[in-house]
């Protein structure tokens, strides 16, 4: 298996364009040991033939220009086969509207993270240019299911989502259950000829047991780094919410992401979707110092994993 990291920044990208925060002020000028991101987004091959993208981000059309096994071989053509989402929000789905130019999509998402895209979305009639521009699929919470390409041949790979503790998109607030378990999944990719598998969990609101088990004996995690403290949009004034409020649970600390998964016995483990405050993102860092030394690797774009 294939795994090409496309984009490793949580939402607005490292440096965010409207920040002046250490970070984005630092990299902008050329003053910390740090590289700019794009936003998260990841794509996956059992070939390196038919690829499979993780989430379509703002940034897609540049990721897919990043990456020559992602360009047309031919006419209109592309080697992605389809899209899988983790969730509703808009710097993993918003990206699909970039991807409008009459060509057919495929797309797998819970049942919830379709309707929240699709109901009352006028913007969603780009996808809709001609009888069957997109197919859905349907992830259902707990099925293994072999992934098809665009199409109906096996991929070699199999897909499995579980629910993981997450929140509504910002636009859905107040009009969908927060504790619709479909709103928010992690997802086991599994090779079918070596049984590798990668765990991938970019947005995880609390670690229960839940979480625990779909990390279980994966080969590669990709986990949630988003933020490396509770406070770290309040501590400055930039937001009157912590990283949990946001449902993302921080890395740092006593009761962090990296303490409550020390015994994962992952060979590859890596934080992704990093917001453009967390002092992982310098290279020189503390903090990067302290990941590291226990077998953690932050995500950059451009970052490749074959298991």
């Amino acid at each position: 298996m294939i795994v090409r990291i496309l984009g490793s920044a949580a939402g607005g990208g490292f440096p965010q364009w409207n920040c002046a925060c250490f970070n984005c002020r630092g990299v902008r000028e050329g003053l910390i040991n740090a590289i700019p991101r794009t936003q998260e987004s990841v794509c996956l091959s059992a070939d390196d033939g038919d690829w499979f993208l993780l989430n379509a981000s703002p940034d897609i059309r540049s990721q897919i220009e990043s990456f020559g096994p992602l360009h047309p071989g031919k006419s209109r053509t592309t080697p992605i086969q389809a899209i899988v989402l983790t969730n509703g929000d808009l710097d993993h789905c918003l990206g699909l509207l970039s991807l409008r130019e009459n060509h057919r999509l495929v797309i797998y998402a819970t049942e919830s993270v379709r309707r929240g895209f699709t109901d009352s979305n006028v913007l969603y009639r780009t996808l809709q240019r001609f009888a069957g521009q997109v197919t859905w699929r349907t992830l259902k919470l707990g099925v293994e299911e072999t992934m098809l390409c665009a199409d109906g041949r096996p991929s070699g790979l199999t897909v499995k989502a579980w629910a993981v503790p997450g929140k509504p998109p910002i636009h859905l607030e107040g009009l969908i259950s927060p504790s619709d378990p479909e709103l928010n999944v992690g997802l086991r990719f599994r090779q079918a000829t070596t049984g590798r598998v990668l765990a991938y969990l970019s947005a995880v609101g609390r670690i229960t047991p839940s979480v625990y088990e779909g990390l279980e004996g994966a080969d590669c995690v990709m986990f949630d780094g988003t933020f490396w403290s509770s406070d770290e949009l309040s501590a400055p004034g930039f937001l009157e919410k912590s990283a949990e409020d946001l449902a993302h649970w921080p890395v740092g600390g006593q009761g962090g992401s990296l303490s409550m998964l020390s015994k994962l016995t992952a060979p590859r483990r890596v934080f992704i979707h990093i917001n453009n405050t967390n002092p992982m993102l310098r290279e020189d860092s503390a903090e990067r110092k302290i990941i590291e030394a226990v077998g953690w690797e932050v995500a950059r774009d451009g970052m490749e994993v074959r298991l």
